[in-house]
């Protein structure tokens, strides 16, 4: 999967050193690069920046498209501009931008940032066209959302057909590794089972220690952090059910 900064179009600085310029035009043209860069407030302040909104490389990137789709039509349907977004989620509107465009596939992170800016569940940003009937979820077909290093990942075990109350989701979380969640929206409860490994889990300051069969049950809007003590992966199964469905 191509970075970031891979897909973005090249600057009028970059078109301009790979063209041969007569000597007169020299400061006109490097004039009309600096014109041409975009805003510091557009860019990345960072490395570490895009490093976090970026999935990894083992995340579905075909899901890129989906949820730049989505992403906006739910924007403009609430008529916020990107830069708007951008302040109320704490995702760059660079980032956004991209994301829209389905040229960058987002964290699992930054797409619960997006979600809970719109006011919307996370499954409003990964839906496709409703169908009906029995639907077989392949493991080999599954797309899966990863963080930015690939050592949280989250498989939805559910259709992208529509935004729903209730979800379910197969979590992997790596040997020593944790995942920050941020608060989900009002009400939103997770209710979690550990299939293998041992995961702690901290909810403001509760601290849970969950071995493998034990399950939990809580409120989940308030930030909280699942780790992994373990030496080996850790498996868990999670059902996420919102207050109320949101389109």
């Amino acid at each position: 999967m191509k970075s970031v900064r891979e897909n973005t179009p090249p600057t009028a600085e970059d078109t301009d050193a790979t063209a041969p310029a007569a000597k007169g035009r020299a400061k006109k043209k490097e004039q009309g690069a600096k014109k041409a860069e975009a805003p510091a407030s557009e860019a990345p302040s960072s490395e570490e920046e895009w490093a976090y909104e970026v999935a990894h490389a083992d995340a579905s990137t075909d899901l890129a498209p989906i949820v730049g789709r989505n992403l906006r039509r739910l924007r403009t349907q609430r008529g916020l501009s990107l830069e708007r977004l951008a302040k109320a989620s704490g995702v760059s509107r660079a980032m956004l931008g991209q994301i829209e465009l389905g040229q960058s596939a987002p964290t699992i992170n930054v797409i619960w940032k997006i979600a809970r800016a719109l006011g919307i569940p996370f499954s409003a940003l990964i839906s496709t066209t409703a169908q009906s009937g029995t639907r077989l979820m392949r493991t080999a077909q599954s797309k899966r959302l990863a963080s930015h290093d690939g050592s949280f990942s989250s498989r939805a075990l559910f259709p992208f057909d529509e935004p729903r109350r209730v979800e379910f989701y197969e979590l992997r979380l790596a040997a020593h590794a944790e995942e920050r969640a941020d608060a989900h929206p009002p009400g939103t409860m997770e209710n979690l089972v550990v299939t293998a490994g041992t995961v702690e889990i901290d909810r403001g300051d509760e601290h849970h220690v969950l071995a493998t069969g034990d399950a939990i049950l809580f409120e989940a809007d308030v930030a909280h952090v699942y780790r992994n003590p373990g030496n080996t992966e850790a498996v868990m199964y999670l059902v996420m059910t919102y207050a109320e469905t949101v389109g």
